[in-house]
């Protein structure tokens, strides 16, 4: 990690284990199976979380993209493994260093790089990456992004970027000039024919599935062992789950309470790695035009305390979750970021009196059962995504946690893209939902982009998407958290950056526009009978569930065909 104001980071060569591995391994023949011969060219077959219909949209901007654009096909510089404190691996990037007061980020990208389509990809197409529009919201801070030669870029910045380094060079998408500079509607663009310089391309796409082949232009053409991948549409996880114990479905990431269901056919293995925070998304602003009871931050606080965490984590999610931090903080990866122990671990047990006491201060009053106030029941509806049964799961047993706390929720699901157009829009009162994890290891990356932290809007009223870039669905605005954001974005002194994390946490802590539940069991389910190089515990090189973004295409790189 970066503890001075100057620092050069060289990443020219692989995880060398993986690289090791894939020595060892790399036989040239694979697995037989229904789409396809022994030949090891016969297709992967993922699914990362897509339904039917599918619909063509390859563009790394909108809130619809399909999985396999992510990673497989457009890339950032680098990538950084989430699951560890490690330095990134170069992608297209080479080296990258910053001036002494963080201001300026020089970087080097490979040589004699190809877009998919052929065409050179120079630091002009970065360069441009950076200053497109897309990728430069309004408060992003840039004030020149610039190709000094072929194969350096030189990124300029009004204020010291040294915290915002994974939003720079770890998901910023590079993009080529020779397609993007005529898309002036970059949030509309369905890009059914992307260029990238990732690992695969577009072959076809059809509503049941896509598929992926190998890119003959991508810098590793020659190693990658994967020629095929077909990412499949499946509505709910019984079906998905019925596909991998069927030996038809290679690689996914799911919820499943019994593993040996899937693995007991001698071809699936798993691994789970707890790392995304699983919350209740409120839409909490007012101002913004939220309406309903959790609009109040007493019913927030109420809700938060009459859940029974501990319940939800045995009955929903089998034991498998980890315990969540109200201050986002991973542990114990960032144990150290937490700046009030009182806030390390959210509560585990319901507290209905405390809940009672908490609406009851604000003018609450129990009407029967449930409470209500000026003659207004306490009535919410909870959503969430039909077929996710985990989260389903959940949602009944907070409506049940709910009412012993005289506060009245009724839980139901709905279809991914009513979920998903509700939370962009705002049109929802509770949402079961997932938060995206930290890439490294520190809480900025949740701070940012879920609860504001810019010097302009950083959501959107009720009725109009987030902007791109952003995840604050609660429409959270809380300048005091805006303003210790700005400026943990410009330090690198650690006791400094802590001291800005405590402000943030104290109000987050109490007005939690997201009701934090557990830290999610992320399962992985993946074939290690015909396919090898997969992330395990004792080589975890990368996050390994196959809707991880950039991630899930790194993996595809790493593997291939079993002897």
């Amino acid at each position: 990690m970066m503890r001075n104001g100057k620092r050069k980071i060289a990443l020219t060569a692989v995880a060398g284990a993986s690289v090791l591995a894939l020595g060892l391994t790399a036989c040239g023949t694979g697995g037989s199976g229904d789409n396809g011969d022994a030949s090891g060219d016969r297709a992967l077959r993922v699914w990362a979380g897509s339904q039917t219909p599918i619909t063509a949209n390859y563009n790394p901007f909108a809130p619809t993209v399909l999985h396999g654009a992510l990673g497989p096909i457009f890339e950032p510089l680098f990538f950084f493994n989430k699951t560890a404190d490690s330095e990134p691996v170069g992608l297209i990037g080479d080296t990258y260093e910053y001036n002494e007061d963080g201001t300026v980020i020089t970087i080097t990208i490979k040589p004699d790089l190809k877009w998919s389509d052929g065409e050179p990809l120079t630091a002009k197409d970065v360069a441009f990456s950076f200053n497109y529009e897309g990728n430069n919201p309004e408060g992003n801070g840039l004030t020149s992004a610039e190709a000094t030669d072929d194969t350096t870029v030189v990124l300029t910045y009004s204020s010291p970027q040294f915290t915002t380094t994974f939003a720079r060079l770890g998901s910023t998408y590079i993009l080529p000039e020779h397609v993007w500079a005529d898309v002036t509607d970059f949030a509309n663009f369905a890009n059914e024919e992307p260029v990238g310089s990732g690992p695969y391309v577009v072959d076809k796409t059809t509503s049941e599935s896509y598929t992926l082949v190998a890119n003959e232009n991508f810098r590793d053409a020659d190693k990658l062992g994967v020629k095929k991948v077909q990412y499949i549409a499946v509505d709910n996880n019984q079906t998905a789950q019925d596909l991998l114990a069927a030996g038809k479905l290679d690689w996914t990431g799911m919820f499943i309470p019994n593993p040996d269901d899937v693995t007991s056919n001698g071809a699936i293995d798993w691994i789970n790695t707890p790392q995304d925070p699983t919350v209740l998304y409120t839409c909490s602003n007012a101002d913004l035009g939220c309406t309903g009871p959790q609009t109040d931050v007493a019913v927030r606080q109420a809700l938060n305390v009459a859940i029974d965490r501990g319940t939800i984590k045995e009955k929903a999610f089998v034991g498998l979750t980890g315990d969540i931090s109200p201050t986002f903080a991973l542990l114990p990866r960032d144990e150290k970021w937490v700046a009030d122990k009182a806030n390390e671990v959210s509560p585990q047990e319901a507290n209905a009196a405390e809940a009672g006491k908490i609406l009851e201060a604000a003018g609450y009053t129990k009407d029967g059962d449930f409470y209500a106030k000026d003659g207004v029941p306490l009535d919410l509806n909870l959503i969430s995504v039909d077929g996710w049964t985990d989260y389903n799961d959940a949602a009944k047993l907070i409506a049940e946690q709910a009412a012993a706390a005289g506060i009245k929720v009724n839980a139901s699901t709905v279809q991914w893209q009513e979920f998903s157009d509700a939370r962009q829009g705002g049109e929802f009162q509770l949402i079961v939902g997932g938060v995206v994890g930290t890439s490294v290891a520190d809480p900025f990356q949740i701070y940012r982009d879920w609860f504001g932290g810019t010097t302009v809007e950083s959501t959107s009223p009720v009725g109009e998407e987030i902007p791109a870039g952003r995840w604050n669905f609660s429409r959270y605005n809380n300048p005091t958290v805006d303003a210790a954001i700005q400026a943990a974005v410009s330090t690198d002194d650690e006791a400094e950056k802590k001291e800005l994390y405590g402000t943030i946490q104290t109000e987050i802590v109490r007005d939690l526009p997201y009701i934090p539940l557990v830290i999610n069991a992320t399962q992985t389910f993946y074939n290690t009978k015909d396919f090898t190089g997969w992330p395990t515990e004792d080589n975890l090189y990368a996050f390994p569930p196959s809707w991880g973004a950039i991630a899930a295409g790194y993996i595809l790189t790493q593997l291939q065909p079993a002897k």
